[in-house]
Parts: structure tokens; sequence; C-alpha cells
């Protein structure tokens, strides 16, 4: 009788430990928190000589940056679908809000208190100043620009119909900070928290070559700032990323060789597909954290019979529960390669199982299947918006000699990779690192 007694309150602590645990220690969403992302941005008036907070207010005269935002992610922060699923999941916590609608004038409510950091226990009153429609703006013009009042931007010499400022945050990375590295909280052991593609990217070497964010993410252009205006430096309002293919494409090389190329019968034969981070001056993938690569190659008869296959994943893995843990990273840093190599064995007699073919993909996901069903089965998940696509492809009869196959990135400028890879390597860099760091296409 006794021990079951004590069985039973050994249950009972430990019941209640797990329960202080999950309501009182660990945070309910994947980050900490910090002071200038843990509330909105605060509330802010109309500037004179506009009507509206609205984007629709700026694009009046500042066309082409307006009709660019409005393809943008940044636009859509609210109504993406994906963000949409996720939201509902966290039971549409305000914290997300703060990223996604960062304007006090887009939030229905105001945070008064946070109690301990704990986001389900905040404090939170009406916001009189709610405007619905410019919510569903997302990171809209002002979200950015408009603070006090005045209209703030990256020029000294502004001549506007409404008041501006310069700021020199504009031309820097810390314009992006703030949402773009959210730290670790308790009971969450990260490498560089979460979604840390800022901390990636400092000190690393694009970062130390005088590359920010906005160098791939809002190319320069030269144009009229607002209609009328006089021909300026300026950035294209896009912020490509993650989200779109050709983006993804440019930040990577891929080149796929055979050893040995004329692919003699009976011999084992290793394809090599090296894989370049060479465009993107953060980690692959970077930000959400269940964004991953796939390396796939099949080796397929001329019935399209797989007969040999191997896969490989690049991104990290992380330990959920009970405590947040990153096991494993092995996505790829700045300039950063890797190679994945496969082997076959030619058949003893060519044409003996008939043409061969090898395939070969590189798929880049923003979620797994598995996530992508469980978001639309529970959380109401709409649209086709996909969350996987192929960012290298290759189909190589096997006939020999087999060709060297090159997909190219970004081409960075050679001297500033020469001075950049230099200190990592601990001097000069032989013929087959220099070739290795070549990479053609369009400039970053």
């Amino acid at each position: 009788m006794k021990k079951g007694l004590w069985a039973l309150g050994i249950v009972g602590l430990l019941g209640l430990g797990v329960y202080i645990f999950y309501t009182e220690l660990r945070p309910v969403v994947i980050f900490g928190l910090r002071e200038d992302f843990s509330h909105a941005i605060p509330f802010q008036e109309v500037p004179e000589g506009i009507d509206s907070l609205k984007a629709e207010s700026c694009g009046q005269c500042h066309q082409a940056i307006y009709d660019e935002w409005k393809t943008s992610i940044h636009a859509n922060a609210l109504d993406d679908p994906f963000f949409q699923a996720y939201w509902k999941r966290d039971d549409k916590s305000f914290i997300c809000l703060n990223c996604h609608t960062p304007l006090q004038n887009q939030q229905p409510e105001i945070i008064t208190d946070i109690p301990r950091d704990r986001v389900e226990k905040a404090v939170k009153m009406p916001n009189p100043n709610y405007d619905p429609a410019l919510a569903h703006e997302g990171v809209t013009c002002a979200a950015c620009h408009v603070r006090d009042g005045v209209i703030r931007g990256p020029y000294e010499d502004s001549d506007a119909p409404h008041p501006t400022m310069y700021d020199p945050i504009f031309r820097s990375m810390d314009l992006c900070y703030r949402c773009h590295q959210v730290p670790s909280g308790p009971f969450q052991f990260y490498n560089g928290g979460p979604c840390g593609t800022y901390p990636e990217f400092e000190g690393q070497h694009y970062f130390n070559q005088g590359y920010i964010c906005q160098t791939c993410h809002m190319p320069e252009v030269e144009r009229p700032v607002a209609t009328g205006g006089p021909m300026r430096k300026g950035r294209k309002h896009l912020w490509r990323g993650g989200h779109d293919p050709e983006q993804v494409k440019r930040a990577i090389t891929v080149k796929l060789t055979a050893d040995p190329p004329e692919l003699p019968p009976g011999q084992e034969i290793e394809f090599l597909m090296e894989f370049t981070n060479s465009g993107a001056g953060h980690k692959l993938p970077t930000g959400d954290p269940d964004r991953f690569f796939t390396i796939d190659f099949e080796i397929v008869d001329q019935n399209g019979e797989v007969l040999e296959d191997q896969s490989h994943t690049m991104g990290r893995w992380i330990l959920w529960q009970p405590v947040i843990w990153e096991v494993w990273d092995n996505r790829l840093k700045p300039l950063q390669s890797r190679n994945y190599r496969f082997k076959y064995r030619m058949p003893q007699l060519a044409g003996m199982e008939g043409p061969l073919t090898l395939k070969t993909v590189v798929t880049y996901h923003i979620q797994t299947d598995a996530q992508n069903k469980m978001l639309r089965d529970k959380w109401g998940l709409t649209g086709n918006d996909p969350y996987n696509f192929p960012v290298f492809e290759s189909e190589i009869p096997l006939t020999g000699p087999f060709p060297d196959v090159v997909q190219r990135g970004y081409n960075v400028n050679h001297e500033k990779l020469m001075a950049a890879y230099q200190p990592q390597c601990g001097g000069e860099m032989d013929g087959k690192q220099v070739d290795r760091l070549k990479v053609e296409g369009k400039n970053s």
C-alpha cells in the first residue's frame, strides 16, 4: 500500500514538474524575445504632404518602387498561405505580427506587458488606431521609411513634398536585423538562433568585402526615385530569396563530372557533383530551420526503371522536444564547396541493358511533404504555392564520353574572392582552388 502511495506521489511530482516546465520555463515559441521586436513599431502619424500610410499613396510618385514591392514576399507577409497556416497552428500569437505586420497601426491589439517574456501571458488592449487594410500590406513602405512624421531614406539631399530625413541605416545591414535574426530562448540550443541569416553573414567573407544584404536582395538600379526626379543610384524593392527558384539558382554553382569520363564497360565509375555556395553571403539554405536541399542520383534504363540510386540531404537536424537542440548542421558557408559521390559499375558488355541514363536533381525544400500535409489537413493551408522545386537537373546518356556539366551562379569579383578566401586557406590559393571559385553569370 505504501509503495503504491510512493509511486503515485512520484508520478504526481513528475507530472507537476512537466507542467511547470512547459507552462513556466520552456517558451511557447521557438525563439527568445529581444526588445526591438518583442513589441510592434510604435504608432506612426501620416506625414504631411501624403494622404495615408498605405503603399498606394507612396506609389503615386514612386511608381516603379511600388510596382516592385507589390510582387514581393514583404507585401504578402501577412496573407502568405504558409504564414497563415503556421500562425493558426501557433494560436495566432501576436509576436509573429511584429515582423509580418510590424507597425502598431497594423495590429488589432496593443501589447502593454509581457510578464516574464511569456508571450501567452501578454497583457493586451484594443488598438483604437488599427487599420485592417494597412495590415494586409504586410511589410509596407511605412514599416521601414516612416518615423515620427518624417519619411526616412538613403539620400541626404532629398527634395520632396513631404518631410524627409537621411538615415544611414538604409545603407547598412542593420535595416534587416530586426526580423532576420531572432535569438534563442531558454532551453533552446541552436547554433546561432532559429533564423540566423544575419549572424551567418556578419563577419563572413562578403561582409568583409563590403557587401550587405541589399547587394543581392535589393539590386542596384539607376533611375528617378520619384516621377520627374533626377537620375539616382538606388535599389530595386524586390527582396527575392528562398521562395524564388531563380534567386536560389543564382546562389549556387553545380559541377557534374565522371571518372573515368570514357565510361569503359565493366568498370566502376565515380560520378562527382561539386556543390558550391558561390553567390550567397550566408549559409545555404538559410532562414526558416525547416528548409533543406536534397541531392539525388539515379541510373535509369531505357524503360525508365531505376536500377540504382542514392540521395543526400543538406540542412539542419533539430530535436524539438523536450528542449530544442540543434543536433547537426551541414549547410554550406559562403564560398564553401562539398563533393557528393555516386559510384556505379558499368555493364560488362556495352548496351547489354539498353541505353542507360544518369539523372541528377538538386531540390530546394521550403518544407517536407509531411509538414505540408499537416498544414493542409490540420491548419487550413490553402493554395498551390510550391514548397519544393528543382534548382539543378541533368540527364546524361551513359554512352560516353561523359561531358562536364556546369550550372554557374553569381559572378563575384575575382580579386575580392581571392582576398576573402586566402585568410581561411592560410596563404595563396592553388590552381584548383582558383578554378573552383571562378563562377560565371550575373554580378551580385
